[in-house]
């Protein structure tokens, strides 16, 4: 069984190109019989939102994301992000509480945190 990798981003895109490099990295990482989650937290969830427009590096977002969608690679966000942070309806997101989250990054085999 191939191992599981996290992505972790809690990087807040407004200020930081990091937050859309993670994203790219973590496309990388998925490629294969690898299972990939990328976990965003704090304002990570700005990532996925409908107009990017905020983010520093979006033209290079946009590139990426509909590879993300097409894949339906599963993304997980805090439990109350969809309040803070409106959000594409096409990208498979999961809600989870923060003890679930942690629960899920420790059971990985590999994480990667930006």
């Amino acid at each position: 069984m191939p191992p599981s990798i996290i992505v972790v981003i809690r990087e807040d895109p407004r200020k930081s190109g990091r937050a859309v490099e993670a994203l790219r990295i973590a496309l990388g990482l998925g490629t294969g019989d690898n299972p990939l989650t990328v976990v965003l937290l704090d304002h990570a969830p700005l990532l996925l939102s409908e107009d990017p427009e905020d983010v520093i590096d979006g033209e290079i977002l946009e590139k990426h994301v509909p590879v993300f969608k097409e894949c339906e690679s599963p993304f997980v966000v805090g439990s109350v992000s969809r309040e803070r942070f409106g959000r594409d309806p096409d990208f498979s997101v999961q809600e989870r509480s923060e003890p679930e989250i942690a629960a899920l990054i420790s059971h990985a085999d590999r994480v990667v945190a930006f």
